[in-house]
């Protein structure tokens, strides 16, 4: 909403703007208050400074337009000034630009005209508005991320990063808290967060200790990445804490039990998500991701599942019982699975 302070000291200024711009103050776009002098209009502008444009005419009692103008510049520099006045001959008109009118506009007033020098105007309003914002924001940025980094935000390079995609090797994990979803139904909601926060804490400093990435947070589920040497024995070690630590946090709310899906191989890295609405999530896609989300979906309590061509590579390592073989979606052939054990 656009709020504009008129100082005019004729009567009927008020009845004419508000029959014109009726449906914009109906519709609370323009929200416009009245002074019948320069001082007047001051004096509402100190006490209430969240007005965007003033409109001001030039001859007026005790306070004229022009001595308006300049106080407004020098006290309240961010709003814009539009002088409309019945003296429009060039030397007044030079007179207010110098002063820092935005625009001028002639008497009799063309509402026409005043309808699109408002619209020039709060354009040129919102734009400061939008950089004194990006200026704070900035400031703010500053007091928690390094210099350099944030020279590289503000370069080319980070702009092409943003898209960059590489191919790599590595293990992902989808760990699900099971029947979670029937305690949101019968607990409140500050309970219900607080119990969710809690377990993933605990899940979240397993997977850190084994140098895992947390992707993201699903619901009652969390998606991990586990990239450099050993990532599968990592990955599968994470996941062997995680349900020997939830086992000794059974209260009388609710016993906590994970499914786990691993899986292991080549996947996509890179930003996904849409570039015009600047919304991008760093993640992994691919086959191996998908895989690992339905081998989850298939564990249950307290199980970690792998498909076979992870158990011939963890088989030495860890102890695993085979399950059999399943029918998944969007495979052709079914997948064999094994458990891996406590």
């Amino acid at each position: 909403m656009i709020k504009i302070l008129v100082a005019d000291d004729e009567a009927d200024m008020e009845t004419l703007i508000r029959q014109k711009f009726r449906q914009k103050i109906r519709e609370n776009e323009f929200t416009f208050v009245f002074a019948e002098n320069g001082r007047v209009a001051l004096e509402k502008l100190r006490s209430s400074p969240d007005f965007d444009i003033v409109l001001s005419d030039i001859n007026m009692p005790e306070m004229d337009g022009l001595t308006l103008l300049s106080k407004v510049c020098d006290e309240l520099p961010l709003i814009k000034s539009v002088i409309i006045s019945a003296y429009g001959d060039i030397e007044n008109i030079r007179v207010a630009m110098n002063n820092g009118a935005f625009d001028f506009i002639t008497k009799p007033v063309n509402f026409i005209d005043l309808e699109k020098t408002l619209e020039k105007t709060i354009k040129s309003v919102n734009h400061i508005k939008e950089t004194l914002q990006a200026i704070k924001e900035n400031n703010i940025l500053r007091m928690y991320v390094d210099e350099n980094v944030l020279n590289f935000m503000n370069s080319r390079e980070y702009e092409k990063s943003l898209t960059d995609n590489e191919t790599i090797d590595a293990t992902v994990v989808f760990i699900d808290i099971c029947g979670f979803t029937s305690i949101s139904e019968k607990q409140s909601p500050d309970v219900v967060v607080k119990l969710l926060n809690k377990y993933f804490d605990v899940m979240v400093k397993e997977i850190i200790s084994q140098h895992g990435i947390i992707d993201k947070f699903i619901g009652d589920c969390i998606m991990a990445v586990f990239k450099g040497d050993f990532h599968l024995d990592k990955a599968v070690e994470s996941s062997l804490k995680i349900i020997e630590t939830l086992k000794s946090m059974e209260d009388d709310i609710f016993k906590p039990q994970v499914s786990i899906g691993i899986n292991s191989g080549e996947m996509v890295s890179g930003n996904i998500g849409s570039t015009t609405l600047k919304r991008l999530d760093y993640t992994v896609i691919g086959d191996t991701v998908n895989t690992a989300q339905r081998l989850q979906s298939l564990a249950k309590p307290n199980q970690i599942l792998v498909n076979e061509a992870c158990y011939e590579k963890i088989k030495m390592s860890f102890s695993c019982n085979l399950v059999g073989n399943f029918e998944v979606k969007n495979k052709t052939t079914g997948i064999t699975v094994y458990e891996v054990l406590n």
